[in-house]
């Protein structure tokens, strides 16, 4: 991609930093700030459309936040009996991980290695891997590195490299530049996230990593091709899910038990999109998976990172059953 397409969403993330970004880490429950640059900066971006709804398959299974931790990720993947060893076992099984790849542990970049391996492994044998976009994949695009460690610092360094690259990220500190380069909307794994979807559809069943309200489930493939074309650099913002807290990435509507109100919400949602159930993350659910309004709603983060310190549990859709696998 030309560097001048690449500089108008820097910008953006730029001014995150200079606004003292990390002078007090906020609240984990408040959505990235505005980072938004003025929209006569850039060209109206071309639209990147994203795959956003699959037929349904005669197996699916779902894994929640992994958050940097490579051998949680290992554990899960093998209960869910699409790993052996380092490769993909589950033939025609379609896989869902709902976001929150990235922050809170140093291992990211061999999941994100193993995952893209495994995407190509499982097309090849019949079967899908879908990532989603959580949060954490949005606020890297933005800048926002309140949750990186120091070794996911580290580990990128030698993305920022050249002359241009180097101005570009003048303003960003000396540590954090290759991070940056690798994941600010343009760079090398924010044009990955890009293909992947916020919403997903597989059959009857909606995944997304917060929670979708109904106001988000009208155009999920408008949705999703908004994030996706700023993610790729086409555009100078990460539109309304980066910055709202109800969005699909941020909200918690779902995350305690639901009421009555929220259940009803939730049918809502499930109408508009066209499903019967919905399944998230991004809230940890310490007792495990977790259902709700009437299994309409499965809460699927177990926290099985070291930074959580829970046990892996994958949700299976089979057929007319649904079901809990757990170490």
């Amino acid at each position: 991609m030309a560097e001048a397409s690449r500089v108008a969403p820097f910008v953006a993330a730029l001014l995150f930093f200079a606004a003292g970004c990390d002078a007090q880490a906020p609240s984990s429950k408040a959505p990235t700030k505005a980072l938004v640059s003025s929209a006569s900066a850039t060209p109206k971006p071309a639209v990147l459309a994203v795959q956003t709804r699959w037929t349904a398959r005669a197996r699916v299974v779902a894994v929640g936040d992994l958050h940097g931790d490579i051998q949680a990720t290992r554990r899960a993947l093998t209960l869910a009996l699409v790993l052996k060893g380092e490769h993909w076992s589950g033939g025609e099984t379609l896989l869902v991980q709902t976001g929150d790849v990235l922050d809170r542990g140093d291992e990211e970049p061999e999941i994100l290695e193993l995952l893209d391996r495994l995407e190509g492994e499982a097309r090849a044998a019949g079967g899908e891997l879908i990532a989603l976009n959580g949060n954490h994949e949005l606020m890297n695009a933005a800048g926002d590195f309140r949750y990186v460690t120091p070794g996911g610092f580290a580990d990128f360094h030698g993305h920022a490299k050249g002359d241009a690259e180097a101005d570009l990220l003048a303003s960003v500190p000396p540590a954090q530049r290759g991070r940056a380069a690798a994941f600010f909307a343009g760079g090398y794994y924010a044009q990955r996230f890009a293909k992947h979807p916020v919403i997903a559809v597989v059959g009857d069943t909606v995944f997304v990593h917060g929670g979708l309200l109904s106001k988000w489930a009208r155009d999920p493939e408008a949705l999703n091709a908004e994030v996706s074309t700023w993610l790729a650099g086409g555009s100078a913002a990460g539109g309304r899910v980066l910055t709202e807290q109800d969005s699909p990435v941020w909200s918690r509507r779902y995350a305690e038990n639901p009421d009555e109100a929220g259940c009803a919400e939730l049918a809502r949602a499930l109408t508009l999109v066209g499903a019967k159930r919905m399944v998230v993350g991004h809230t940890v659910m310490k007792s495990g998976i977790a259902p709700a309004c009437d299994e309409r709603l499965w809460r699927i983060d177990v926290g099985l990172a070291a930074a959580y310190g829970g046990k892996p549990a994958v949700l299976e859709l089979s057929e007319n059953r649904v079901r809990v696998l757990s170490e």
